[in-house]
């Protein structure tokens, strides 16, 4: 059984796009052309690898096996030929990041506008996701998380400084209703929690003691899985909350919000640029990392 390399070629498109039309789309053929690959693909293997709906495109259990271990390789050999046939050319073409929504230095206004400006041919699509999977068999050509998740086999490249976790609350808050002096005694106070999705149990606050990390489970009054409206909350003096401190920092700085625990937030390995490990790296992704790597 030689399956044709072009076709697992095909197929990665088509799981990538979930549809075969947008496949089509980018390889500038036709769909029915797509769709005869696909089921001849499918016939060499004797197995269905996509189910098809009038309305969507979906991997069966073999098609997300089968994509798993084929997409990191057909991504190494993209790169390759993309990085062989642009030596020499300036950075250029579509750079599609998925970035945590806590990294606020990456995601901040000024660092990824001057970068669109020292590269106006390369476009950036940026995806803000909290969720993990394989950047690679998503078709992305990198991530941007805390070093801690990042898996080991992943080139990362450090964007800042060390970060740390706070809890803070409005002076408000404060004044009315005092500040706990050790985390177990969040249980007293109102809190404003995280969690990443609906029946999805909020994120539970970590810190650290005399060198032993442990975390609180806190039983917030208000739950959202946006920091943004956390942060409003706080400073309007709804109660406590809990993230990274650059999430706080400037109302911090403006008196609006005061950090408490400090004593149990240490610092820990902050946020990376990471993308896999490649002999060779396309100029738009090289660029990014120059960029990190000089504004750091």
């Amino acid at each position: 059984m030689q399956p044709d390399l072009n076709a697992l070629a095909v197929f990665a498109l088509v799981a990538e796009e979930q549809s075969f039309r947008a496949a089509a789309d980018r390889l500038g053929v036709t769909r029915s052309a797509v769709s005869q690959t696909m089921r001849r693909l499918e016939e060499t293997l004797g197995i269905a690898l996509i189910r098809r709906t009038t309305r969507s495109v979906s991997l069966t259990e073999a098609g997300e096996r089968l994509h798993a271990e084929v997409a990191p390789a057909i991504a190494d050999m993209r790169a390759a030929i993309e990085a062989t046939g642009s030596l020499g050319e300036r950075p250029r073409g579509q750079l599609r990041l998925a970035v945590s929504s806590i990294a606020e230095r990456f995601l901040s206004g000024p660092f990824l506008a001057a970068f669109a400006e020292n590269n106006p041919e390369v476009q950036l699509d940026i995806t803000v996701t909290d969720g993990e999977f394989d950047i690679v068999a998503e078709g992305f050509d990198a991530g941007v998380r805390l070093g801690e998740v990042i898996e080991q086999d992943m080139i990362a490249v450090p964007i800042a400084r060390e970060e740390r976790q706070l809890a803070v609350c409005s002076p408000g808050y404060r004044d009315r209703f005092g500040v706990p002096s050790h985390p177990r005694d969040l249980a007293a106070h109102r809190c404003i929690g995280w969690r990443p999705a609906p029946k999805v149990a909020p994120y539970r606050w970590e810190f650290a003691e005399r060198g032993t990390e442990f975390s609180v489970a806190v039983e917030p009054e208000i739950t959202t899985n946006d920091m943004a409206l956390m942060i409003k909350l706080a400073v309007a003096g709804a109660g406590i909350t809990f993230g990274m401190e650059e999430s706080f920092r400037a109302w911090i700085d403006r008196g609006e919000l005061v950090p408490i625990l400090e004593d149990f937030c240490p610092r820990f390995a902050g946020f990376y640029l990471y993308y896999p490990s490649r002999r060779n790296v396309a100029p738009k992704l090289r660029a990014l990392v120059e960029h990190v790597q000089f504004r750091k």
